[in-house]
Order: C-alpha cells, then sequence, then structure tokens
C-alpha cells in the first residue's frame, strides 16, 4: 500500500480522537509528526497507514490500524470508528486486547466504552485475573473450590461468534474450549453456547460434552465451573465407585445460598442398595456456626428396610462467657458403615457421640475458671455386643475448673466433676469428685523443678442394682508429684557437620497411699497405655474411677542432634522407665519397675525420615512391642516407606480381640516413566497370613490434565473383607471427574502422598 501524506482532514480527526503522536512518511520520505498530550481516561487513540472521515461523526483507518482506549487495544486490516456511539466497526481481521485477554476473529461490531459487540469465528486466550469477590464464609470450603483468594486461570478455544457483554463478560457460541497450554489439546469442553463471567469467577455452558482425545465422555445439558476460587452454586463433578458396596454414580448440586449459608444436595445411585440422597447444609453467623449432615436410603434393596445416617454440629457463643455446643451423631442399624463407609469410617464409628454442652468462661485478676454442664450419650455399633461394649451415658454432668496464680510462683488449681452414671444393663449412679492442688513452678534455661500437692476426694451414690450394695462410698487420696528436668548442650559434629547436640535428663516421682478400691463402680475407667507421655502422668488409669497406688520414680533420658545449618532434628534419642518402690494394690503391680521404652527418630537427610519406639518387659524377659518405620522422599511425588508393628499381646485391627501381632507395611507413590506414577500398599499379617489390605494401580500427569486408577482391598472385621476400584480423571481447572474421596483414601494409605498434578 503506498505511504499518503496526512490531508488536513486526517489531521484535524486525529486531534479530535485525542490522536497522541501519528506518523506518516511522506513521498520524500521526511516524517511528519502530530504530538498531543498523553490520553485521559475514556480517551481513543487510532493509528493507521490511512486516515480520513469526517470530524465528530466517522473516522475511516485502513492498512495495519491500531486503536486503544484505557485497558483495551484494538488491531485490525480497517476500521470505521464512530465518535458520538464510541463504536468500532473492524475486518478483515482483527485482535482485540482487553486486560489480559485476547481475542482474534474476522470481523468485529464493538462498543470501547461499554465493552459490548459482537465478534466473528474468534480465537481467543482469557487469562484476566478476576476481580476478588466476596470470599464466603463457612466451616470448610466446597468440594469445587480451592483454597485461599482467587486465581486466574488460562482458557483458551474458538467458536462461530463471540458477545462481549461488559467488562470482564463474554458469551461464545459453538464454542470449544481448554486450560491446556498451546500445542496441547488433550481436552476440549464443546458446548452450544458458554458464558465466561470473570466478574463472578463462574463459567456457565450449555447444551455441552466433554472431548478427550477426540472421544466424547460426558454431556450435559448445562454445566458451570469456577474462572477462579470463588464459591459458586451449580453442579459438583459427578463420582463413580464400584466394589463390595455396589456400583454407585453420584451428581452433588452445590448451593451457595449466601456467603455465610450453603448446602450440598447429593443423589446417589447404587446398584446393590438402591438410590440415596444426601444432604449437607452449612450456616455461620458472628455468635454461632454448624453443619446438619444426612444421608437417606428410603428402601435398601438388601434389606428391605429404610437406612440412614445424621450428623448435627453447632457451636454458640450466647455472650457474657456463655457457650453452647451440640455433636449428634446416628445410623439407623449397626452395620450401617460397613455398608456403606470407607476404611476410616469403618475403624473409628464403633461408639457415636451424641451430646450437648453449655459451658461458662469466668476470668480475674490472675486467675480464671470454666464450668460445663453436658450430656452426653452414645449409639454403639458393636455387633451382638454384652454389656460392658456399650459406654455409660452421662446424664448429666457437671464440672469447674479454676485456676489462681499466687506469689514465688505458686498456683492453686481445683477440678470438680459431678456426673449421673446411666447404662441400660449395668450399675448406675452419682459420682462427685473434687481435686484442689497447689504447685510451684520454677522454670530456668537449664532446667526446672514443679513440684504438686493435691488431695482426690470421690464419693459415690449408687443405685440398688443385683448382687450389688447401694448407698454411698467414698475415697479420700492424697497425692504429691514433682517433675524435673536439666538442659545440657555442646557443639558437637554429626554425620560431617556442625551440630548442636543436647542432654536432657528428667525425674518424675509420684507419691499416692493404696486404698482398697475393688468395692467401687467402674464407670468411665480404663488402663493408659504405656508410653512415654505416660511415664510422667499421675495416675496409669483414664477417668476417676480408679487412682493407682504409687511411690514410684521415672527416670528418662532424651538426646537430640541439631544441625545448625538449618535446624533439623538429625537424630532424637530417648529412653524411659518408671521404677516402683512399693506395690500397688489396685492391679496387684508388686514389679520392681515398668517396662524399659526406648525410642529412636529423626530426619537423617532431607529424604530420609527413621522412627522407632521399643517396649522391652525385664520381668518377663521378652518384648511387649516395637515399630520401626523407614521413609525415603526426595521430592514431591516421590515416597516409599516400610514399617514393621510387633507386640506381643496387642488388640487387633477393627475388632474387640485380642492377641499377637506381626505386620509389615509397605507403601509407595513412584514414577516408573515419564508423567507416569505407581502407588500401592501392602499390609501383611503375619499371624493370619493375611494381608490387612492390599492397595495397587496408577498415576498419569499429563500436565492439563491427570488420572488415577487403582483397587483397594481391606479388612473390616476378622471374618469380612471389602473391596473398592477407584478411578479419577482431573481435568485442570475443571475439577475431577470419577470417585470421590480418592485423595483422603490416598494419604491414609501412603504416607507423604502428593497430588501429582499440585507438585
Amino acid at each position: 500500500m503506498p505511504i499518503q501524506k496526512p490531508t488536513p482532514l486526517a489531521l484535524a480527526l486525529a486531534a479530535a480522537f485525542a490522536l497522541n503522536t501519528q506518523t506518516a512518511r511522506a513521498e520524500d520520505d521526511a516524517p511528519i509528526a502530530v504530538p498531543n498530550p498523553p490520553l485521559q481516561q475514556g480517551q481513543t487513540k487510532v493509528v493507521a497507514d490511512n486516515i480520513d472521515g469526517e470530524t465528530d461523526v466517522v473516522l475511516h483507518a485502513k492498512g495495519n490500524v491500531v486503536a486503544t482506549r484505557d485497558d483495551q487495544k484494538l488491531e485490525s486490516d480497517w476500521l470505521d470508528y464512530y465518535q458520538a456511539k464510541s463504536l468500532a466497526k473492524a475486518g478483515d481481521r482483527f485482535r482485540l486486547t482487553r486486560g489480559g485477554d485476547v481475542i482474534t476473529g474476522t470481523t468485529l461490531d464493538y462498543n470501547v466504552n461499554d465493552y459490548t459487540g459482537t465478534g466473528m469465528n474468534p480465537v481467543f486466550t482469557m487469562a484476566k485475573q478476576s476481580p476478588a469477590a466476596a470470599k464466603p464464609q463457612a466451616a470448610t470450603a466446597p468440594v469445587s473450590a480451592a483454597s485461599g483468594g482467587p486465581k486466574p486461570m488460562t482458557m483458551r478455544g474458538d467458536g462461530s461468534q463471540i458477545d462481549f457483554q461488559g467488562q470482564n463478560q463474554y458469551r461464545v457460541y459453538g464454542s470449544r474450549m481448554t486450560t491446556c497450554d498451546p500445542g496441547d489439546d488433550a481436552w476440549y469442553l464443546h458446548a452450544g453456547s458458554t458464558d465466561l463471567d470473570y466478574n463472578s469467577g463462574v463459567g456457565v455452558a450449555r447444551n455441552a460434552w466433554m472431548q478427550f482425545y477426540g472421544v466424547p465422555i460426558l454431556y450435559s445439558p448445562w454445566i458451570d465451573f469456577p474462572l477462579n476460587s470463588n464459591r459458586k452454586s451449580g453442579f459438583l463433578t459427578p463420582t463413580f465407585k464400584t466394589g463390595t458396596a455396589g456400583t454407585e454414580f453420584s451428581l452433588p448440586y452445590y448451593w451457595n445460598i449466601a456467603p455465610n449459608y450453603d448446602a450440598t444436595i447429593t443423589p446417589h445411585i447404587n446398584t446393590k442398595h438402591g438410590n440415596m440422597l444426601a444432604g449437607e447444609f452449612r450456616y455461620l453467623q458472628p455468635n454461632y456456626s454448624g453443619t446438619i449432615y444426612t444421608e437417606q436410603l428410603p428402601n435398601d434393596k438388601v434389606t428391605n428396610t429404610a437406612r440412614n445416617a445424621w450428623s448435627v454440629n453447632h457451636s454458640q457463643n450466647l455472650g457474657h462467657g456463655l457457650t453452647f455446643g451440640l455433636s449428634y451423631n446416628s445410623v439407623s442399624d449397626r452395620t450401617y458403615f460397613s455398608d456403606f463407609g470407607d476404611q476410616v469410617a469403618i475403624a473409628s464409628n464403633v461408639n457415636l457421640n451424641q451430646e450437648a454442652t453449655l459451658s461458662y468462661g469466668m476470668g480475674w485478676s490472675g486467675g480464671s475458671g470454666n464450668a460445663t454442664l453436658r450430656v452426653q450419650h452414645y449409639q454403639n455399633l458393636t455387633l451382638n455386643p454384652v454389656p460392658t461394649d456399650i459406654p455409660y451415658a452421662r446424664m448429666p454432668q457437671l464440672t469447674f475448673n479454676a485456676s489462681q496464680s499466687l506469689p514465688a510462683g505458686f498456683s492453686a488449681n481445683l477440678m470438680t466433676d459431678l456426673t449421673r452414671f446411666d447404662h441400660p444393663s449395668l450399675q448406675t449412679g452419682d459420682r462427685f469428685v473434687a481435686y484442689p492442688s497447689v504447685s510451684w513452678n520454677f522454670d530456668r534455661s537449664w532446667g526446672f523443678i514443679r513440684p504438686k500437692l493435691g488431695v482426690n476426694f470421690t464419693e459415690y451414690n449408687l443405685n440398688a442394682f443385683p448382687n450389688q450394695q447401694q448407698g454411698t462410698r467414698t475415697r479420700t487420696l492424697p497425692i504429691f508429684s514433682t517433675d524435673a528436668g536439666l538442659y545440657f548442650d555442646r557443639d558437637t559434629e554429626f554425620m560431617g557437620k556442625d551440630h548442636l547436640m543436647t542432654l536432657e535428663p528428667r525425674l518424675f516421682y509420684v507419691n499416692i497411699p493404696n486404698k482398697y478400691q475393688d468395692d467401687l463402680p467402674n464407670f468411665d475407667t480404663t488402663v493408659n497405655d504405656l508410653n512415654f507421655a505416660q511415664l510422667f502422668t499421675e495416675n496409669r488409669f483414664s477417668g476417676y474411677d480408679r487412682i493407682n497406688g504409687a511411690n514410684q520414680v521415672t527416670t528418662a533420658l532424651t538426646s537430640r542432634f541439631i544441625d545448625q545449618t538449618n535446624g533439623l532434628e538429625r537424630l532424637r534419642l530417648a529412653i524411659g522407665k518408671r521404677f516402683y518402690l512399693s506395690d500397688d494394690i489396685t492391679q496387684n503391680v508388686n514389679q520392681p519397675s515398668s517396662d524399659l521404652l526406648l525410642s529412636a527418630a529423626g530426619d537423617l537427610t532431607r529424604s530420609w525420615r527413621f522412627d522407632s519406639s521399643y517396649q522391652y518387659n525385664q520381668q518377663l524377659g521378652t518384648t511387649e512391642r516395637y515399630n520401626v518405620q523407614l521413609r525415603y522422599s526426595p521430592e514431591a511425588g516421590k515416597v516409599a516407606s516400610v514399617r514393621w508393628r510387633y507386640g506381643r499381646y496387642e488388640q487387633l485391627d477393627n475388632s474387640a480381640t485380642y492377641g499377637p501381632l506381626r505386620q509389615v507395611d509397605v507403601a509407595a507413590q513412584w514414577p516408573i516413566a515419564r508423567r507416569w506414577y505407581a502407588i500401592g500398599r501392602y499390609n501383611y499379617s503375619l499371624i493370619t497370613r493375611k494381608p490387612i489390605e492390599q492397595l495397587a494401580g496408577f498415576e498419569y500427569n499429563d500436565g492439563c490434565w491427570s488420572a488415577r486408577l487403582f483397587s483397594q482391598r481391606f479388612v473390616t472385621d476378622p471374618q469380612t473383607t471389602k473391596n473398592s476400584l477407584f478411578f479419577q480423571l482431573e481435568l485442570r481447572g475443571l475439577g475431577a471427574l470419577g470417585s470421590g474421596g480418592v485423595q483422603d483414601t490416598l494419604r491414609l494409605a501412603i504416607p507423604g502422598y502428593t497430588k501429582t498434578n499440585e507438585q
């Protein structure tokens, strides 16, 4: 195209349209420049090879046209700009940049003032940072929302037509979109029309279907997806799972009712049991919050009964120091979690908690106190339970605890507990406990000493029960304890590096007179397991029904090697033992000492982690239990661990039976080829010569999509196993298609597991 001199009309139009500087080249190649002041907000600048038109009416520009206004830049072969309407018509090709969004096409009809118009045959890349919307406040984020603040998501694609519906708002007809990088067309979301609203952070596709490597995999008449991390109403990704409980499909719908209210409604179609409906409602107010969850199966095809589950959690600040809490959990039958729960649900839901609490906190100069009223009951899910399997209900329980600071490091403490215990088939009654004490805390950089003196008073008022005495019984026991320790450290060299080595001896003395207690009931007391933490407690029992006699000294020694370059604890060694200076008649203990406890652990390197514990019974000359675990994790996505567990007499997994325990547990997540990862766990019992849990599968991470496929088989009780098959396809930016709970299952099975697409 020949280069022409600008005409006087063109120069006048240039000034009228706030043309900053237009440079044309005359026939003699002498440059001609028209200077203008910098553009103001709302002014338009047009540069082209040839410009003509009529002032205040229309501007015609041809050849390498560039028009800019605010955050918009339009490039085209030709442009007609109507000043009064702020309307631009462009072709034969155009390129429109709006912030981080770039749209190219053939022809454009566009209003630069209100960001509206139409473009034909668009090819687009949307990479705008969405405006920060009000972050909904709820107990936890919905399944479809990522944590943290709003995040941009690059969306690219094409279509037959694009409508510009305002700033940061688009509608694309005949759209084909993906979040894959340019050159990677692994998947596309096709739709008759798609709305992209970056103000609300929501994309909506109508008459949509997913293409994965050219193969249609999912159709939906309507689907929405996040353009940032703001929460929104709409369908979440469906889940599929199959196994012992049948093949199941579920499609959750998330309802963002308000910034502080939301609900998720999930229909489940199960080939074995029938159709189930689940719902969760969450709420948050300045003074209260909570969650209500339920699952309803009107008619189980296996049992021919209605089955359901409920979980209600509520906490509230009533003001003036008063707080209220409610936790209610219930299922329709004892096998509910065995049929519908995962491994965690089966193991942890033996006694479902049902309680309400009302607490009052108070404070005064140098002290504080708290009073709590509790009503607590349990739903026991043990098959064929005996009376002792069912916990006592607290109907009700009233506690009061207080502490008062005194001069010279002393403090006075008071613990009281008044509880009425109820049970369907065991003796019931009331128990009152008062435990006042005085302690002294002397802490220095080189050590500490913390003596404590108290008196535990317990009174029972027992109801009539066959073959048991009723009436009032009391127990009064003075308790004295002293905890003391020293700190020594020095610089040393360990594994060729400078380290700080510590030596920390500790003594703990307890004196409690022996008292016969077999005539007292046992409402809520069990023997605590022996470990390092329990060595430094006054009482071996949990609860208040039993208090051991004690004239005993606990000795322990801990040594640490701390890397002075990065603060890592490279190695920690500990040894501890309790010595009994007199017998304990509460457990008929007449041995001179407890078992010997040892532990060793540490980050040997940034990749290697070692943990171990060992318990040795010197009286029997045998090992009671030990646990050894070694984990290697050089980077995210690479982790392998091996664990060995030994127990002479232990509670067996997911059962009420005891016996010897010998288990080896191997787990790993490891790359085996480019983009391919193997995942697996094998937990094997050497006693039963059967696996306790088996998990094996693969992960593939393509960058813009990832897939996981694995099977799991685990023991629910000594006679029953449960099988599951998991598949998940995760498309970057659109969420995951497949089995729900995949990440929770993998993180539980493989210590240190990380999602490959988050590395």
